[in-house]
């Protein structure tokens, strides 16, 4: 409340009046808050590496970024509105796990990769719906899972079996 400068109190009808932008913009924030949305949260961020999977068409190249830490893992692609057609993250678990993943607040369609302790691909969900809270979960035992655009698996070939290469994950360079 402000005070007249007169002494005799009341409002300071201007400073009261709330203004349309100022409403606007606290229910924006207030929505925000009640989605989940991290809105003055800093994201994570991811270090990068090339990963290369061996197909029965040749070798299929990417640059991936890397979710190794718990706040990565949750993030994820969340809130990503695109992914270059050579791009991906990869989730390492260190060790085998029955990984299971979700689309809450991804709004790109993904193929998910589930791969093996050794590199190999074990299992390959296609196109995961954007946004949807269904539960997708490995065929088997997964060191890690590789996201990439939806319907890249099927573009190139990209088939359980196939060997997937990163050094620093699983090993290998060849």
């Amino acid at each position: 409340m402000a005070v007249d400068p007169a002494g005799r109190g009341g409002y300071d009808t201007a400073a009261m009046r709330p203004l349309p932008a100022r409403r606007v913009l606290l229910i924006a924030f207030a929505a925000m808050l009640l989605a989940g949305v991290p809105a003055l949260a800093q994201l994570a961020q991811f270090p990068t590496a090339p990963l290369t999977i061996v197909t029965q068409g040749g070798p299929q190249r990417f640059t991936v970024e890397i979710a190794t830490t718990m706040p990565q893992m949750e993030q994820g692609l969340m809130y990503r509105k695109s992914l270059a057609p050579d791009a991906g993250m990869i989730f390492d678990y260190g060790a085998p796990s029955m990984a299971a993943m979700w689309m809450k607040n991804t709004l790109i369609p993904l193929d998910m990769l589930f791969v093996d302790q050794q590199g190999r691909i074990i299992g390959i969900h296609e196109r995961a719906v954007p946004q949807s809270l269904d539960t997708i979960a490995a065929p088997g035992p997964a060191r890690a899972v590789i996201e990439l655009n939806g319907g890249t698996a099927a573009r190139l070939g990209i088939r359980p079996g196939d060997k997937v290469l990163l050094p620093q994950i699983f090993g290998n360079t060849g």
